[in-house]
């Protein structure tokens, strides 16, 4: 029996449940934020299809009938890519996935892992396979505040720690620690916002002169 196709507005649980099915090795939340950061990329070739297949490695996952595959694609491409597109709205503010923690080790480690795969996702998402990027000055910006809050061992550090018993930690240091991620994921979700508008509205402008430079057929 041929598999019915999930429509376009396939929710975040239809989209979490096909990439189990399919063996994603991405997890959801970072599947999000890599679309997401691909959506802001300056490169004006973006393909949704090409960033699907890279979440198994470059090539879709094997399917039963076509009709399994429509079902994937449609729900990543139609669903929850469509959905991210409209984070380039200054009123729809991307939000980071959001689990209930408690001021543990195991509960700090897995948050702050959470966050560092998200902005992991994020820039692999931004970059693709390039290098180096033409940024607006703002998302130029935006992109070192969120570089920082991994490198200076905000996320990745905070996760070491939490994992490492051999450390001390009370349980006022662990109360105080969640309170930073949680602050650092408010700070992280506003410079994710911001390089979303700078790249779009950037976007514009560059189809704009492109559209003005093109000679008037008489």
């Amino acid at each position: 029996m041929a598999t019915p196709a999930v429509p376009p507005s396939a929710t975040d649980d239809e989209v979490r449940a096909l990439l189990v099915r399919y063996r994603c090795p991405v997890p959801f939340h970072e599947v999000r934020t890599r679309f997401l950061g691909n959506i802001a990329s300056p490169g004006m070739g973006v393909s949704p299809i090409k960033v699907v297949e890279g979440l198994w490695g470059g090539k879709l996952p094997e399917f039963e009938t076509i009709e399994a595959a429509n079902e994937l694609v449609g729900a990543l491409v139609m669903g929850l890519w469509n959905r991210l597109s409209r984070h380039q709205d200054r009123n729809a503010p991307f939000r980071l996935t959001r689990i209930e923690t408690e001021a543990t080790r195991e509960g700090l480690a897995a948050l702050a892992m959470l966050r560092r795969q998200e902005l992991e996702g994020f820039v692999e998402g931004l970059f693709g396979k390039e290098e180096a990027l033409d940024l607006p000055e703002r998302a130029h910006r935006g992109l070192g505040t969120l570089s920082e809050m991994r490198a200076l061992f905000v996320f990745e550090g905070a996760e070491a720690v939490a994992r490492d018993e051999t450390k001390p930690g009370t349980v006022r240091d662990m109360e105080k620690t969640l309170r930073l991620l949680r602050q650092m994921t408010r700070d992280a979700e506003r410079e994710l916002h911001a390089v979303l508008l700078s790249c779009a509205r950037a976007r514009r402008q560059m189809l704009a002169s492109l559209s003005a430079q093109k000679p008037t057929l008489h």
